[in-house]
């Protein structure tokens, strides 16, 4: 597509009341949804070290009982790649829509099953068991849900604006993981007895889905994928096809993800472990110092996205993992001080270097593959990240920790995912300004809008 034709199709979009009412209605859904799902996959993390692991595996050793518990959390991650390949088949095949809807309710039933699940005292281990299964279930929702929620915004906004957009859902994490923090802490405050205050917050998903489903269910197909489907270039076999022809981008964000999901559970997870057994923090001091700065982490991701779409994703990412890796031995030595304000500095700073990888990273990865094969690639490169640098990091940071006796351990493993990813991160191409309405491997004279309405749109949107 010529630059005058976008700047035209641009021009149309801005004029058009009903398309900027729809983008304010898919702002909102992909936001809430995403909050939604990350309260649901993050409670879980959240609620291992002091929760599940005695619940369901207890131990003599209380630390056997917090790395059992991890296990499980692995497990998540696992499933991960699975809801990945399953539902990016469908995103790219009935559309973006009815694939969130479905992993929405997925998610928010799986999460609240977690609730009931009888612990150890009273099933033995088939309860463990049966843990496992959900948790599986739940990493399986998510592998669905994130590809959806960026194409969401990603495809009915400009192309000036898509890093910003793509920020949206990613911004979610920091009130999920906020709202899944508050939930345990006013369960515990409030007296409720030991056996439900973990199970409550699981619980509650259920009437956070119907929110969710309320805001979902109101918002039109993406303009890119109502395109596709005028312009018959449906694949049959989407994942097919990336394996085909996409491989090597796959295999790229992949790798250079790595080291992003390695610090993002080290610091959001393994912090409240570390924080409060190793250093001896008080846990709600611990707790209130995560649940402060993951409020701030939302505008902080929001930040970054929107300066991606001024100076470039991969600048950003690239700074953000410099960043990382000079500061993680700083990161831990204010932690081992025992200092609380050095400590607080710590796990603020830790966030603001890890959201420098985080935000842009969402637009970047839904931008290397075409729209064909969009919602696969993107999932697929997106979420096999987890299996190298996700539900495995608590267990191993514990595992170092254990061999060694030093936090120094930990920072050097994760120097060394730096390194990984920046040796992979080359390899990942940048679209920043390239159109997303147009398939990257046809000719643009093939892809000019076929309809007035919503197909139109989609020549104004995306581009």
């Amino acid at each position: 597509m010529t630059e005058p034709l976008a700047t035209d199709l641009y021009e149309t979009f801005r004029a058009d009341p009903l398309t900027r009412r729809q983008l304010s209605r898919v702002v909102v859904a992909a936001g809430i949804g995403s909050v939604i799902e990350w309260y649901d996959f993050l409670i879980y993390g959240t609620a291992t070290a002091l929760y599940i692991g005695p619940t369901f595996f207890p131990s003599k050793d209380p630390l056997a009982s917090t790395v059992a518990g991890f296990a499980t959390f692995f497990v998540g991650f696992v499933g991960r790649p699975i809801g990945a390949a399953l539902f990016g088949h469908y995103g790219d095949r009935i559309g973006r829509k009815a694939t969130l809807v479905f992993t929405l309710v997925l998610m928010g039933l799986s999460t609240a099953l977690i609730g009931l699940v009888p612990g150890y005292a009273e099933i033995g281990i088939a309860g463990g068991v049966i843990l496992v299964l959900l948790r599986c279930v739940q990493g399986i929702a998510l592998g669905g849900e994130w590809a959806g929620a960026v194409l969401l915004t990603m495809e009915w906004g400009p192309r000036q604006r898509k890093g910003l957009l793509a920020a949206v859902p990613q911004s979610g994490i920091g009130i999920g993981l906020a709202l899944g923090f508050l939930m345990l802490q006013e369960s515990a405050r409030l007296g409720v007895p030991h056996y439900w205050v973990w199970r409550l917050p699981m619980l509650a998903s259920v009437l956070l889905v119907f929110v969710g489903l309320y805001v979902r269910l109101g918002i039109l197909e993406t303009p890119v994928f109502t395109r596709l489907l005028e312009e018959r270039l449906i694949e049959p076999r989407p994942l097919v096809t990336v394996a085909r022809r996409a491989w090597r981008d796959v295999v790229a964000v992949w790798l250079a993800r790595t080291s992003q999901l390695v610090a993002f559970y080290i610091f959001t997870n393994f912090v409240l472990t570390y924080g409060v057994k190793f250093v001896h923090f008080k846990q709600p001091e611990v707790y209130f110092w995560v649940l402060v700065v993951s409020l701030v982490e939302t505008l902080d991701v929001l930040f970054w996205g929107w300066l991606s779409d001024r100076v470039g994703r991969k600048r950003i990412i690239r700074a953000g993992m410099l960043a990382l890796a000079a500061f993680t031995v700083p990161y831990f030595l204010l932690l081992d001080s025992r200092v609380a304000a050095l400590a607080f500095v710590a796990i603020l700073v830790s966030y603001i270097v890890l959201d420098m990888q985080y935000s842009p990273f969402a637009a970047l990865v839904t931008e290397s593959f075409t729209g064909r094969i969009r919602y696969s690639g993107g999932s697929l490169g997106y979420h096999l990240g987890s299996l190298t640098g996700g539900g495995a990091t608590p267990i191993i940071a514990l595992a170092l920790l254990q061999s060694t006796g030093t936090s120094m351990s930990i920072a050097l493993f994760m120097i060394a995912t730096v390194v990984v990813s920046l040796v992979a991160f080359a390899f990942v191409r940048d679209r920043t300004m390239q159109s997303i309405v147009v398939e990257y491997d046809r000719q643009p004279a093939t892809l000019l809008p076929a309809v007035r309405g919503v197909g139109q749109v989609a020549g104004t949107w995306g581009t």
